[in-house]
């Protein structure tokens, strides 16, 4: 079992780092009889280019939606945890009051 979670543990560790690699570069170059070629300069290619064009309701990701979910995600989470530590707690104190049951009255427990 132990292994099992160090597994997954390493894969979730690993999977970002796989997605991080650098792109490899392509042996095809756009000739410069292309128009596209001729109208994007070279620096364009390498780094970040603005959209000027307006944004479709296609492209854009459901901001309201997503937050939405993640708070309740992050609440039943919470609710969870709480709800474990509260039946360990009440499982720990019936066994602490059946100890105190089966020991003599007059008997702490303290030397």
């Amino acid at each position: 079992m132990k292994r099992l979670v160090m597994l997954a543990l390493v894969l979730m560790l690993a999977a970002p780092l796989a997605a991080q690699q650098a792109p490899t570069p392509s042996s095809a170059t756009p000739s410069a009889a292309t128009p596209s070629a001729a109208k994007q300069p070279a620096a364009a290619q390498d780094g970040f280019v603005p959209v000027d064009a307006p944004i479709s309701a296609q492209d854009t990701i459901p901001a309201p939606r997503l937050v939405a979910i993640a708070y309740g995600f992050i609440w039943i989470v919470v609710f969870g945890y709480v709800w474990s530590v509260r039946s360990r707690l009440s499982r720990v104190e019936r066994e602490l009051d059946a100890v105190s049951r089966r020991l003599p009255s007059g008997t702490t427990g303290r030397k």
